[in-house]
């Protein structure tokens, strides 16, 4: 394809890792930001095998991994010690292996690479909407009420509350509190398990190890805790102590990182959204990451499918004769996987994330036991390794590959 000139409105990850694919490929890319000073939002998250191939071919997986705390498994209990999931990744063939990292340092290295390739980015810039352009591609109008330049395509990498996407979907009850905190020097954790502790479906603790970010010395951990929205009010006015009892009674071992928590505003409140858009892509513009599908994060896959749009993005704009035909392209490298894993975990989301009682029941009574038989146990990886449907090989990609090795020490 002709390069074309590209913004690219959004720096996480999504909106970092198109800006470096393309620009490798010869487009002229700028990137908009509304902050004055880019950075990142949240504490951990999960790179699974989807979101390290594309990592691979950026040639920053190593870094990644180095920063990161290789997890094997994923664990989870009842308060009576009760296993009702256990997800080894072993039970997949290759080396295959989720990354636990702190979303800093996801962001710096992504960032890191785009300034070092010379990609422009605008900052302090909030995008307000997209509008076409006379001649083809669209603009960007701005919150400051003023319009940028004409760009032969817009990508929209927003996030869930874009503005530049109609509104659809629905706002999911529960959302979780999350804070980072150093990993506990005593051995009362497994340092390469993201392990979560249950209560029928309406109270959930989970501790995932997050390595080290870049410029620090000391390896992390990010706890969340699992929360009712219509309940924040009622829990702030409970206070941080009524807190700390609950998540201690739930699972003793979480005192080493609830002792570290001493302000309420440590701990960052995060709410999710299902949406889909029905039309991911428009004339000079296709929406990417969230801003394309959102979910809960029960399947953990949000950067990673963010990090494969980015890629099919790239992909379907290769030998396209036009930038219409580059995004249908995209679209249909996309679509399956993004229609099987919305719907996947709309599926699961009441298991773990719910006011009832039949259904973690059931859960734990049923559903524990068969995930032991060797077939359930290898669906299971997959599925957590974002790897049911095979969305790498339209893309050309690979789950297996040298990312390394690093575990919280």
């Amino acid at each position: 394809m002709t390069p074309r000139s590209v913004a690219i409105a959004g720096c996480g990850p999504a909106g970092l890792a198109a800006a470096l694919l393309l620009a490798r490929d010869g487009h002229r890319v700028t990137l908009f930001e509304r902050f004055d000073t880019p950075k990142p939002i949240g504490s951990g998250l999960m790179l699974q095998p989807t979101g390290l191939a594309v990592l691979r071919e950026l040639g920053l997986a190593e870094a990644m991994a180095a920063h990161g705390a290789r997890v094997e498994r994923l664990l989870g209990c009842t308060r009576e010690d009760r296993v009702v999931l256990d997800v080894r990744y072993r039970a997949m063939r290759g080396d295959r292996f989720g990354l636990g990292i702190h979303r800093a340092s996801l962001f710096a290295l992504l960032f890191d690479a785009v300034t070092a390739a010379g990609i422009a980015i605008e900052t302090g810039r909030a995008v307000a909407a997209s509008e076409p352009a006379s001649g083809g591609g669209r603009r960007l109008r701005f919150a400051d009420g003023s319009t940028g330049a004409r760009f032969d395509l817009v990508v929209d990498a927003l996030g869930s509350r874009t503005p530049l996407a109609p509104p659809t979907g629905r706002a999911l009850a529960y959302g979780a509190l999350w804070t980072s905190v150093a990993w506990p020097a005593a051995g009362v954790l497994s340092a390469d398990t993201l392990e979560q502790r249950y209560h029928r479906a309406s109270r959930m603790v989970g501790v995932l190890p997050t390595g080290t970010r870049p410029g620090a010395a000391t390896a992390e951990a990010s706890l969340f805790w699992s929360l009712r929205l219509d309940r924040l009010d009622a829990w702030r006015a409970a206070g941080l102590a009524a807190w700390k009892d609950e998540v201690r009674a739930l699972w003793p071992a979480t005192e080493p990182l609830l002792a570290q928590i001493t302000d309420p505003e440590q701990l960052t409140v995060a709410r999710y959204a299902h949406r889909t858009l029905a039309r991911p892509a428009e004339p000079g513009l296709i929406h990417i990451g969230d801003a394309w599908h959102s979910a809960s994060p029960q399947l953990g896959q949000g950067a990673n499918m963010a990090l494969m749009d980015a890629y099919a993005l790239r992909q379907g704009l290769r030998g396209a004769g036009t930038v219409a035909e580059g995004l249908s392209r995209t679209v249909a490298l996309r679509r399956r996987h993004v229609r099987l894993y919305q719907a996947l975990t709309a599926l699961l989301t009441p298991v773990y994330q719910s006011d009832g009682v039949a259904i973690p029941m059931l859960r734990d009574r049923l559903v524990a036991p068969l995930s032991r038989l060797p077939l359930v146990e290898r669906l299971q990886a997959a599925l957590v390794a974002g790897l049911v449907g095979r969305p790498l090989a339209p893309l050309g990609l690979d789950a297996d590959g040298p990312a390394g090795h690093h575990q919280v020490a």
